[in-house]
């Protein structure tokens, strides 16, 4: 990752900006929503024989699980060592996001117990997911047995997220004791991501079809219940997402800085904009950089919080995965007894880490929770392929001001922040010069070269 930065407006014309594809697909996603929910309603038998359409295209997301969290906690344990090693500033941070994304996910287990999203479609699972969960019958050690693969390349091939969650444990903490002879390694793992994060997103471009089918399918069995329910699931999100910010982030931020909530995010008004338009908190990771120093905190503090938070501070994905799985459970009458409710929220802990930025990675951290805990529910994450994107503004959102109030209290707990000047820039007295945000999402600048790993994604 370059260090240096050339003056803007000097040197060489300024490159085409390049055009972010990713709207097409959020608009046929949407189309094919409509049109889907439509055929269920005017042709429902027709529409019922669209549903190995759907069971492809997870079919596909579940091809990818096992890559997708194999790399993730191997380069999330790999980041953590490494932010650690700034010292106080990486070690508060790391406890923060810990405390607070674990927090995130039991709200949105709450929330989705009291509600009940899904209840009543009784969508009926496929007959290859018949059985529930093997160790019901073997007991605790038959559990623990089985999460031990025969061969630790197995565990990447087979059908166990437990099995390819333990052996990533065991490589990232090797990785870790082996410190510079395992950079090589930790960089090829990297480069490997890019290739399972391209895959993925290819496999994206495919959401529209697979929505298509799927929604067509549960609409044409279940009629307009189906469209209430994920309305109902939809609205519940944005609820929860909204008052976690005022309430919870809001209350904490309040409470250890002084720092009203709502005049932070006013202050960060545009960067919400420019993420409500692209569904990514990424878009705008250089400008809340920026920002954050403007505000008064010191550049080492927003230098280590801000890119880690952006794959370990997820507030807005863990809700989302909570509540989908909850979701997915009620809508096929297979509900999640309490015990296996909270050994997802633990697994979840774990593999959320780095879902955000990334298309389609949220799916399959979903799908791999419940692979990992209730394989016969795996086939319903094809209710949420149909209205993920609907739901990823919220997220993003919610993920991007999780990271904003996390740069505040680290700043206070550490004392590197400049209060003056925060009071100053919030009450509108010392605006930010926009002039030198000219193209900054073009070319992100993250002060950490150690934590390349993590915010580059």
């Amino acid at each position: 990752m370059a260090s240096a930065t050339i003056p803007r407006g000097a040197g060489s014309p300024k490159s085409p900006r390049k055009k972010d594809r990713t709207h097409f697909l959020y608009i046929a996603v949407i189309l094919a929503v409509v049109l889907g929910a439509t055929l269920g309603l005017v042709q429902p038998e027709f529409a019922k024989e669209l549903k190995p359409v759907g069971t492809a295209f997870i079919g596909l997301i579940k091809m990818m699980i096992a890559p997708v969290i194999f790399c993730t906690i191997v380069l999330g344990i790999g980041s953590i060592a490494k932010a650690a090693t700034v010292g106080k500033v990486g070690g508060l941070a790391l406890g923060y996001f810990i405390v607070m994304s674990t927090f995130a996910l039991a709200i949105g287990l709450v929330v989705g117990n009291l509600i009940h999203p899904g209840e009543g479609l009784n969508i009926a699972a496929g007959a290859e997911n018949a059985p529930k969960v093997a160790e019901d019958a073997e007991g605790m050690a038959g559990f623990i047995l089985s999460i031990i693969p025969t061969t630790l390349l197995s565990s990447l091939t087979g059908e166990s997220i437990l099995q390819t969650l333990f052996v990533a444990l065991l490589v990232g903490f090797a990785l870790q004791k082996m410190g510079s002879t395992g950079a090589p390694i930790l960089t090829l793992i990297g480069q490997i991501q890019k290739l399972v994060f391209r895959i993925l997103g290819m496999i994206m471009w495919l959401a529209p079809i697979g929505a298509f089918g799927a929604i067509a399918a549960v609409v044409g069995e279940t009629g307009v219940e189906a469209i209430k329910s994920m309305a109902v699931l939809m609205i519940a999100f944005y609820i929860t997402c909204a008052l976690f910010i005022a309430v919870i982030l809001g209350g904490v931020l309040k409470l250890c800085t002084g720092v009203n909530i709502f005049k932070l995010m006013r202050y960060l008004g545009r960067e919400y904009l420019l993420i409500f338009s692209t569904s990514s908190s990424e878009v705008a990771l250089p400008r809340l950089i920026a920002k954050m120093e403007h505000l008064g905190i010191s550049k080492p503090v927003v230098g280590v919080t801000v890119p880690t938070g952006y794959s370990f501070n997820l507030d807005g994905t863990a809700i989302y995965l909570t509540m989908s799985a909850l979701f997915v459970a009620s809508a096929m009458n297979m509900p999640l007894e309490l015990g296996e409710q909270i050994s997802l929220l633990v697994f979840m802990i774990i593999a959320s880490k780095g879902a955000a930025g990334v298309t389609g990675a949220g799916l399959a951290t979903l799908a791999g929770g419940l692979q990992s805990h209730r394989p016969d529910l795996v086939e319903g994450v094809g209710l949420i392929v149909g209205i993920d994107r609907f739901m990823s503004e919220a997220r993003a959102l919610t993920n991007f001001t999780g990271n904003a109030v996390a740069t505040v209290l680290i700043g206070t707990w550490t004392k590197e922040i400049d209060k003056e000047q925060v009071n100053a820039v919030l009450n509108r007295e010392r605006p930010f010069d926009e002039s030198t945000m000219d193209d900054a999402h073009e070319e992100p600048q993250v002060p950490e070269p150690e934590l390349e790993t993590t915010a580059a994604r």
